[in-house]
């Protein structure tokens, strides 16, 4: 009876530290809120956790969460990408051009469309470092120009994927020991760019210029060289992205990937990546890719218009950010606080 008492008065005092702990991170409120996602809409919708469902709408959030990293560092550095969907768009065309008119093996034409991304990343990194024009102004001009590269090089036609090769689309379906294998390729590059970012001294940097880039500065650091190598790796990363959205899709257009830099924005925000810069992780930002991709796959299952995601998409951005903003001005009062006494 005693141990049965005893119980019962430590059950509140774990719940709570488990409730204070979901709180404090931002990872797990995004866990937490899915799980009650899943479960709310299982009732409207029971097939929305099965196996086949899951599978499908995962593979797609690998692809964005591999793209929601790279702008997740930039955005750390106090910088935006607003380019990265027609990186993706030029490199899943560029591939498919390759093969459809087989001037390289599959493995060759993905390096290329690999080392267009770098390049394309690389570019935009020297135009604002070099000129010290802000990211948004030089990655929204980007965005038209690399679009219209695509354009050019589609020349109004577009990819099938009866003129790729024989079971090139397989590698989306594809899973091992149950898993996407989309997902495994997403997993993998999260957690070497998370370690990237915790114990190398780039990644510290990445950090210390996003807090204050002529402080850093001061301490040696060459803060707009970190900013240029910030926009190639997520130039990189949106060219691996691009090349398994063309997998995932198979029939590619000169206007893949349009709109989708907004969801790649919202997944980095919602993901608890400060748009101030300084902080974040890319486990948040591809959780929050997963985030925004139940939700659509849920509004598809409820048969609710489509036009309420750009909302929801819209909505999460300001509540994110009106969020970190009310976060950061606590932080400030509480040192303030402290620094008094």
């Amino acid at each position: 009876m005693a141990v049965d008492t005893l119980r019962r008065a430590q059950l509140p005092g774990v719940a709570g530290r488990a409730l204070n702990a979901i709180g404090r991170s931002r990872e797990l409120t995004l866990v937490a809120v899915m799980v009650v996602l899943g479960l709310l809409v299982t009732l409207g919708a029971p097939q929305f956790l099965s196996p086949s469902n899951l599978g499908q709408v995962t593979a797609l959030a690998a692809v964005i969460a591999i793209a929601a990293v790279g702008e997740a560092i930039v955005v750390m550095t106090r910088n935006i990408d607003l380019s990265l969907e027609s990186t993706m768009g030029l490199t899943a065309f560029l591939v498919g051009d390759i093969l459809q008119h087989a001037y390289l093996p599959v493995p060759a034409a993905w390096l290329v469309g690999l080392g267009a991304g770098l390049a394309l990343g690389m570019f935009n990194g020297a135009i604002t470092t070099l000129f010290r024009i802000p990211s948004i102004v030089v990655t929204l001009g980007t965005l038209s120009i690399y679009r219209g590269l695509v354009f050019i090089i589609a020349g109004g036609k577009q990819i099938n994927l009866v003129d790729l090769p024989s079971g090139y689309s397989n590698a989306a379906t594809d899973t091992i020991l149950g898993i996407p294998m989309f997902v495994l390729v997403a997993v993998v590059i999260v957690v070497v760019v998370a370690l990237m970012l915790r114990t190398t001294r780039f990644g510290r940097q990445i950090y210390a210029v996003g807090s204050n880039a002529e402080a850093a500065s001061i301490l040696g650091i060459r803060s707009r060289w970190v900013v240029f190598w910030v926009f190639a790796l997520a130039g990189l990363l949106a060219g691996i992205a691009g090349v398994m959205w063309g997998i995932y899709f198979g029939t590619i257009y000169a206007t893949s990937g349009s709109g989708i830099v907004l969801q790649i924005v919202a997944a980095v925000v919602v993901g608890g990546v400060s748009i101030s810069g300084g902080s974040g992780t890319v486990v948040g930002a591809a959780l929050g890719a997963l985030f925004l991709a139940l939700i659509n796959n849920a509004l598809l299952l409820l048969v609710l218009p489509q036009e309420v995601l750009q909302a929801i998409y819209g909505a999460v951005i300001l509540v994110a950010v009106s969020a970190d903003a009310l976060i950061s001005r606590r932080q400030r009062r509480l040192a303030a606080q402290g620094a008094r006494q």
